[in-house]
């Protein structure tokens, strides 16, 4: 019998020792449970993400594929890598760089086709029905959030001698499931949505409307990674957001984002 990711959490919790604090994930849990039962205008969707305590391990870039069946060359989340002082007083430090979810978006205006929208909660979305795949939006966006879908597949060049163990005829079907952004049905089949269209992190929309917890938020094995309804002044997030130590990217542009680091 499958496992959803809130039982195993639940397991991992309940089994920790007397006087372990809460993990953040079943607060934040809560928190989306409550966020959910009001108005859609109601809700502003927020990510906080703790670079004191992000390790690199991209487990949440990886999670990001998988969730939303990315292909090569569209990445969601990547986690980039800095590298802080002089040889041989050099630290590095690792920085997620989800979409910012602009409150002034600078990618909404420049699509001729209005596409790309901000929703009622926040959340910057793509039609994909209505995308003609121009890449103004690519283009425009000061943060490099969004990438095209060219149809590629990791197993394009994969070897498909008979026999062969992993082959490009056992994966492939891998790579053809069918994702579920949005709340719709995408099939990678021909040339069909969402091949040929801008795509970029929309805070897994479909999970949240599932009471999911974004994927990248339950895959962080560090803790680093925060999510909840920043108009909810009782929310995790919101006390992280009003932190000393809070900093947004590129706050001098006027972009307003909502995803937060701690520093």
């Amino acid at each position: 019998m499958p496992v959803t990711t809130q039982e195993l959490v639940q397991f991992v919790v309940s089994s920790a020792p007397v006087g372990m604090p809460e993990d953040p994930l079943l607060r934040m849990q809560e928190d989306l449970k409550r966020a959910l039962k009001k108005d859609v205008k109601a809700r502003r969707w927020a990510m906080v993400l703790d670079l004191r305590k992000c390790v690199g391990c991209s487990s949440c870039t990886i999670a990001c594929i998988v969730e939303n069946k990315l292909p090569p060359g569209v990445v969601y989340r990547p986690v980039l890598e800095e590298e802080i002082g002089t040889y041989p007083n050099v630290t590095r430090r690792f920085v997620p760089r989800p979409c910012m979810q602009c409150d002034n978006p600078p990618c909404v205006n420049v699509c001729p086709v209005n596409a790309t929208f901000k929703r009622a909660d926040g959340i910057i979305e793509v039609n994909y029905d209505q995308c003609i795949g121009c890449r103004y939006c690519v283009t425009a966006c000061p943060y490099g959030a969004r990438t095209f879908d060219f149809g590629e597949k990791y197993t394009n060049r994969a070897p498909t001698q008979e026999g062969i163990i992993v082959g490009r005829a056992r994966v492939e079907p891998y790579e053809t499931a069918a994702s579920y952004e949005y709340g719709r049905v995408w099939e990678r089949k021909g040339q069909d949505s969402p091949i040929g269209n801008v795509r970029k992190c929309h805070f897994c929309l479909h999970r949240l409307n599932a009471g999911m917890l974004p994927a990248c938020v339950t895959t962080c094995i560090g803790r680093a990674t925060y999510f909840g309804d920043a108009n909810d002044p009782d929310a995790l997030i919101s006390s992280l957001i009003g932190s000393a130590n809070v900093t947004r990217l590129k706050e001098e542009l006027g972009t307003q984002p909502k995803v937060h680091y701690l520093l």
